[in-house]
């Protein structure tokens, strides 16, 4: 069973839909207990860090999380999610993440040349680091398959942890992942049919 964390962000029946259409069992739930008692944790989330990291600090759900990380148990953050995984954010301020993966979170107006559009939205390719193993979300898929991107910030400071980049004008950090914690700045359930080998992956996990 699946954990689709709840706490007030972020389409989480399209995530629940993409893991009903390849066979794995998934529940939206916001409660502390039911996320202990799954396999597998998803950290959803859209909109700006400070108010997510609120939203699931008011919860009380980040250290349900982070606890649950540290046993082991495998936790794939998406978008916003896999931002709040990494130490902080500087969107709008300065703010706390999880501390799961090492770095943080900047903006990539600055980055990317100025012709190209931020937010960055729609399809890109993955690209995947020589120097380590392909990580197992990605045993599934091919470098160069295209998936879905809709965000404005980025991780930075964190290239021992990248499992994947894709290109926007510059190197851009589009999955990471620090043992049993994954993330993905792209969303698999938007991603046709490579996000969802990419769910059925992590359902492998």
């Amino acid at each position: 069973m699946i954990a689709i964390v709840d706490y007030g962000v972020g389409n989480l029946f399209s995530l629940k839909s993409s893991f009903a259409y390849i066979g794995a069992e998934a529940i939206v739930t916001g409660d502390r207990q039911r996320i202990e008692s799954c396999d597998r944790i998803i950290l959803p989330g859209v909109g700006a860090f400070g108010d997510a990291a609120q939203k699931l600090r008011e919860a009380g759900l980040d250290q349900v999380v982070i606890r649950e990380a540290e046993k082991g148990k495998p936790l794939l953050g998406i978008c916003l999610g896999m931002q709040l995984l990494f130490d902080k954010s500087l969107e709008y301020g300065e703010y706390t993440g999880l501390g799961l993966i090492p770095g943080k979170i900047v903006p990539m107006r600055g980055v990317v040349p100025d012709t190209y559009k931020v937010p960055h939205i729609g399809w890109n390719a993955l690209r995947f680091p020589k120097e380590k193993p392909c990580s197992p979300l990605f045993k599934n898929v091919q470098e160069g398959d295209h998936v879905y991107f809709v965000h404005s910030y980025y991780a930075a400071e964190c290239d021992s942890w990248v499992s994947a980049w894709t290109e926007y004008g510059a190197l851009v950090t589009a999955a990471a992942e620090n043992k049993n914690v994954f993330g993905t700045q792209f969303h698999p359930e938007k991603s046709g049919a490579v996000g969802l080998k990419i769910l059925k992956a992590f359902c492998e996990i």
